[in-house]
């Protein structure tokens, strides 16, 4: 555990100048604050830099702006992205008139999240381990006005043999639709990049662990970290998009984290491992099914019970329902099992060690800010824990065989985003019972997403209805 004297020692031993200080906004994209380490000493780290949050998106109002930004001493590293040996660190927001955690900052979330689990005597640590998906591409354009609208995204691996001509000639090599998972060069084209991606996330602190390409074509790619508490997982998270987003730019390429880029190939997703423990036990491992405790099977019961409110976190965008579509391999299944991946929970094999056993909620994206969705999708489990929600038989058939009688009997992930928000009004009690989440937090954010994705989403004409209707 690092202190503010630490920070404040390495600042001057290695004569670093300058400190970037990096936040979350609502929706999930970090903003940044550099400062003179003449403007942080000892206090800071209790009181906070000052600055207007008035322009960050979903925040405050320009008469009630003044914010102060707390740096984590924990957070601290040497960002390599900028050409001035500048320390970075993440900062929680606080309320400079109270003294109090601002209520709409997601990392002020998280953490009354961790403290309400203690509150419960259920638990006192919450471990997430987020599998965030990606694409890599090498052009994107796009633009929409009052009378156009287009997309274009191009990448060397996803020109799909179509005879496009490239430098020096089409090597072919491509992967097919849906034919992208684990092949060796020539076809996986980006192994050097994510190697310095990987390695570059070690240098932060961020626990490694592996990288392939995955399932779909043009550049699709996954990078494997280690899980954490919930609030460092959530770090973690930053730091790894962060890392490959300016990773591929020094290469010359673009990444994405938008869960439906390409159609008619598999979509990205951030499937999340999760578990509670107490006192430095496990609660995950028992001897009910697939090796789960009661507790376990309680948490996945109130997972799947507000599983259409948790989505308006976890899939917090119009795109994320491109890619949770029924029919398809997409988690849309509100039910559990140890093998089916069609299933929204899984329970991944884990041998006989305890202390692996966990359940694994398949249903997020990577377009969530991840200290809101950690922090729902504990909330969500633990009212299954409180109020033991029975979560139903398990789902170990494949469901392709099921008749058209059976799989409507399964209930399924909301349709759209609109769903989702319309679920989240209805049922919000678990969020807002515990103190985690305010009112004012869940109104303001049904809001938000109201106004700014889902109404202009609407209200724009899409340019495949050109193709189906212009001649009507």
């Amino acid at each position: 555990m690092a202190t503010p004297a630490d920070i404040l020692r390495k600042i001057e031993d290695e004569g670093i100048e300058l400190i970037d200080l990096k936040f979350i906004d609502l929706p999930g994209i970090w903003q940044h604050l550099t400062v003179h380490k003449s403007q942080i000493d000892e206090s800071s780290f209790s009181d906070g830099v000052a600055f207007d949050g008035s322009s960050i998106r979903g925040w405050k109002a320009i008469n009630e702006s003044d914010m102060s930004m707390v740096p984590d001493p924990d957070t601290a590293w040497i960002d390599p992205f900028m050409a001035e040996p500048t320390l970075s660190m993440i900062c929680t927001i606080k309320e400079p008139r109270t003294g109090e955690l601002y209520e709409r900052c997601p990392r002020a979330i998280a953490t009354k999240a961790i403290n309400y689990l203690k509150s419960t005597g259920i638990g006192d640590t919450a471990f997430f381990g987020p599998e965030a998906e990606f694409f890599i591409f090498d052009d994107v354009r796009f633009d929409q006005n009052e009378h156009s609208s287009y997309y274009y995204v191009d990448s060397v691996e996803g020109r799909w043999n179509t005879g496009k001509e490239e430098p020096g000639g089409n090597l072919a090599y491509k992967p097919r639709y849906k034919e992208g998972y684990f092949p060796v060069a020539p076809t996986d084209t980006s192994q050097d990049m994510r190697s310095e991606m990987l390695l570059t996330m070690a240098k932060l602190g961020v626990p490694i662990e592996k990288h392939h390409h995955e399932v779909a074509t043009g550049g699709q790619c996954e990078l494997g970290i280690r899980f954490g508490e919930l609030i460092q997982a959530a770090d973690w998270l930053m730091i790894y998009k962060y890392c490959i987003k300016n990773v591929a730019r020094k290469w010359g390429k673009t990444v994405t984290f938008m869960p439906k880029p390409l159609f008619n190939d598999n979509g990205s997703g951030m499937h999340t491992h999760q578990s509670i423990w107490s006192n430095g036990q496990p609660l995950f491992a028992g001897d009910r099914y697939a090796g789960l405790s009661q507790t376990a099977l309680w948490y996945i019961g109130g997972i799947l019970k507000h599983a259409p409110a948790l989505l308006a976190f976890t899939n917090p965008t119009t795109n994320s329902y491109k890619r949770l579509v029924p029919g398809f391999e997409a988690p849309v299944n509100l039910a559990y099992s140890q093998g089916n991946r069609s299933a929204s929970v899984r329970i991944p094999l884990s041998g006989d060690n305890p202390k692996a056993k966990r359940l694994e909620f398949r249903c997020p994206d990577a377009t969530s800010n991840p200290y809101l969705a950690f922090a729902a999708m504990l909330c969500a489990g633990l009212d299954g824990i409180k109020n033991q929600i029975d979560p139903g038989d398990p789902l170990d058939v494949d469901i392709y065989d099921l008749s058209p009688e059976e799989l409507a009997k399964i209930p399924s992930t909301p349709g759209s985003l609109l769903d989702a928000l319309k679920a989240l009004e209805a049922d919000q009690g678990f969020l807002t019972s515990t103190g985690v989440f305010t009112e004012d937090f869940i109104s303001n954010w049904i809001e938000y997403k109201l106004d700014n994705e889902v109404n202009p989403m609407r209200l724009r004409p899409h340019p495949y209805e050109f193709a189906l209707y212009y001649d009507c």
